[in-house]
Formats: structure tokens, C-alpha cells, sequence
């Protein structure tokens, strides 16, 4: 859906000059359903993103209808994207929201080759396919009937609790390609993670959502990334995490410690000192230089506290993608997925509706 009323000439300010230069930038909206923010309508020349990979494993693909995020996370490590489009990896990022409003007819086209090979598609590894927008927009149920129908595996990352509105058609394309979904819920504390998430669903409402996806049928793995150096790394909050994770169902849980690469790292560390400058000293020695990670030391010591509260809990670790940092595929462990005829199900998966009102999800 566009909306229309709103749009901003490419010549103002709002409309920036950088995007400005795109041949594929149709047009810049705003609406007072999102103050702030401005939607960025271009028009995509592809849709699958091949990530370089490691020997054993060359390479993944991901999907990404949108560019920044209004979850406006202060940690997120996809912040330095917005660079190549002469943004800034801070306010735009959270403000400036690249919308690719015909990736899944461009995505048929792709799938439709006679060179793709069915690999597994990650969908969230980069920024979130169900950020608010996309409760206008309706991007992702296009892009599940392009993959279901071309029997292609794919995952699903999200913090957005707007995947519910999608649950039927994933449910459906679960039944034909396999189909992998997780729920990123990584702090459990109210005020904290309001200020690290602003743009964000309540952990509560993430943790609603996990529920539902096991009540689709599914199951459902829970990313508890990243794990905060003397924020959320303590005992009392792991052991209450990892309690509710549990008790909403999920399937499995995944972690990691906070890392902090590039042009994200001034932008936390800002946050860091308004909100906890009694830690900018700590931080600073674990994040010095180049460092984008924490010492292996803390990462062995997170790794013992961790390790035992999740058996204790009855949950299984998942596991990560080192490809494309999604969960990964199910599909792998069926060997190369292929299913003849498997346009024959994009009628039953046109047919399922999706709930009038999504901004209720919020």
C-alpha cells in the first residue's frame, strides 16, 4: 500500500541529495503516523543478496525490503549500511527508511531462473522485515508466496511483532519448504530496553509473539543478542530471560556478547555515556581500538554462566547461521532442498487474509 498525499519533490531537504542521485528513487513520503521519519520508495533491480562466506561454506542468500530501521536499536551492527547512501549511521539510520516497494515482483523474476538452486533465504539478518512500515507497505507476504511457491527454503529473524499478521502464510509455505523462524528478545528489563529499542514491540509483546508462532504449529527460536557487558550479563537477568523464554514456548535460544563494529561504536558509546557513564570506562577498555568484540576471556566467562541456566531451563541452544548471522536452516540438515511442483500451492497461500488492523500488534 502507498500512501498518498504525502509525498516530498526530490529537490527539498527531506528528500536529501544523495538518495536524490538514485535513477531508481520513485518518491519520499511522510505522515504523521510516523513523525520523524521519511519513507524512501525506490524501485529495486534485485532482490536476493548473496553473502560471501567462509571455505566450507561459500556463500548465503538474504532478502532485504527495507534499508535502515525504525526499530532504531542503538547497538545495531547494520548502522554502517546507510553510509553507501551518503547517510549517517545514527539519526538517519533510524529515520531515513529505504522501502523497495517491488522486491517481490523483482523476487519472482529471480527465483524463476533456471540457475537457482533452492538454497535456504535469510530474511532479517540485516535490518528487520517487519519494522512498523511494513504494516503499511506489505512487503513480506509477497515475498513468502515468491519463496513458498518456488520451493525455496527460508528463515525468518524479527523483533517486530507484526509477524503475527503473516503466521497463516507461514504456516502454509511451512508445510511445503522448510521454514525457520526466530524472535531476537534480547533485554528483559522494561526501562532498559526502551531506551536501547526505542522504535521497538515491549519484550512482553515479543515474547506474546513466540507464543503464537507455536501455537501456528511452528517452531520458534529466541536470538537473547546481544548480551550487554554489565547490563544484562548478570545472573538474575540471564535466569529471568532465559525463565519467560521458556515459558512463552520457544523452541530454542541463541546468544552472544554485544559487538561493536565501525560507525556503531561512537553511536553507542554516546548513548553509553548520557545513560551510563559510570561504564564508559569499562567499555573502553573492552572495545579499545579496533576491537569489535569483547575479550575472549569474557566471552569464555558469559559462555559458563550462560551455558548452565539454559540446560537448567529444559532449552536447547540453536544454532547460528555463520553465513548470514540468521538461525539456521533446517533445510541443511534434509540435504539440497527440491520440490517438483511446487508452484501448485501459491493459490492456497493467496488465499489466506491477514488481520484489518495490524498497527494493534504494537
Amino acid at each position: 500500500m502507498r500512501w498518498s498525499g504525502q509525498e516530498l519533490g526530490v529537490d527539498q531537504a527531506d528528500a536529501l541529495p544523495g538518495l536524490a542521485k538514485l535513477n531508481n528513487l520513485v518518491r519520499s513520503v511522510q505522515t504523521p503516523e510516523f513523525a520523524g521519519v521519511t519513507f524512501h520508495e525506490v524501485l529495486a533491480k534485485s532482490a536476493l543478496n548473496r553473502v560471501p562466506g567462509q571455505s566450507m561454506m561459500p556463500f548465503g542468500w538474504t532478502i532485504n525490503p527495507y534499508r535502515g530501521c525504525s526499530h532504531a536499536c542503538v547497538y545495531c551492527f547494520a548502522r554502517p549500511t546507510h553510509s553507501y547512501l551518503d547517510l549517517d549511521a545514527g539519526d538517519d539510520f533510524d529515520r531515513q527508511i529505504i522501502v523497495k516497494v517491488n522486491v517481490a515482483e523483482v523476487l519472482r523474476r529471480e527465483l524463476a531462473r533456471p540457475s537457482w538452486r533452492h538454497e535456504p533465504v535469510a530474511l532479517g539478518t540485516n535490518t528487520d522485515p517487519y519494522q512498523r512500515a511494513e504494516g503499511r507497505y506489505e512487503l513480506m507476504p509477497g515475498i513468502i508466496d515468491a519463496l513458498a511457491t518456488s520451493g525455496t527454503p527460508f528463515s525468518i529473524l524479527t523483533k517486530g511483532t507484526l509477524l503475527r499478521r503473516d503466521l497463516p502464510l507461514v504456516a502454509v509455505a511451512a508445510e511445503h519448504v522448510p521454514v525457520d523462524v526466530a524472535m531476537s528478545i534480547a533485554i528483559h528489563d522494561h526501562d532498559l530496553q526502551q531506551s536501547l529499542e526505542p522504535g521497538t514491540p515491549s519484550t512482553k509483546a515479543r515474547l506474546a509473539t513466540v507464543a503464537a508462532v507455536r501455537e501456528a504449529g511452528l517452531d520458534c527460536a529466541v536470538f537473547l543478542m546481544p548480551v550487554l557487558p554489565f547490563l544484562t550479563d548478570t545472573r538474575a537477568h540471564l535466569d529471568e530471560a532465559l525463565r519467560q523464554v521458556k515459558a512463552a514456548g520457544a523452541t530454542s535460544v541463541l546468544y552472544s556478547a554485544l559487538h561493536l563494529r565501525g560507525s556503531v561504536k561512537p553511536w553507542f558509546m554516546q548513548w553509553l555515556e548520557r545513560e551510563h557513564p559510570e561504564l564508559v570506562p569499562k567499555y573502553r577498555s573492552m572495545y579499545y581500538g579496533n576491537n569489535a568484540y569483547p575479550p575472549k576471556e569474557y566471552r569464555r566467562w558469559l559462555a559458563q554462566r550462560v551455558h548452565p541456566l539454559i540446560r537448567a531451563h529444559g532449552l536447547e541452544r540453536g544454532r547460528e547461521d555463520p553465513v548470514t548471522g540468521g538461525i539456521r536452516s533446517t533445510a541443511e540438515s534434509r540435504g539440497r532442498w527440491t520440490r517438483p511442483g511446487a508452484r501448485e500451492i501459491a493459490p492456497e497461500l493467496g488465499s489466506l487474509g491477514a488481520p484489518s488492523d495490524p498497527a494493534t500488534l504494537f
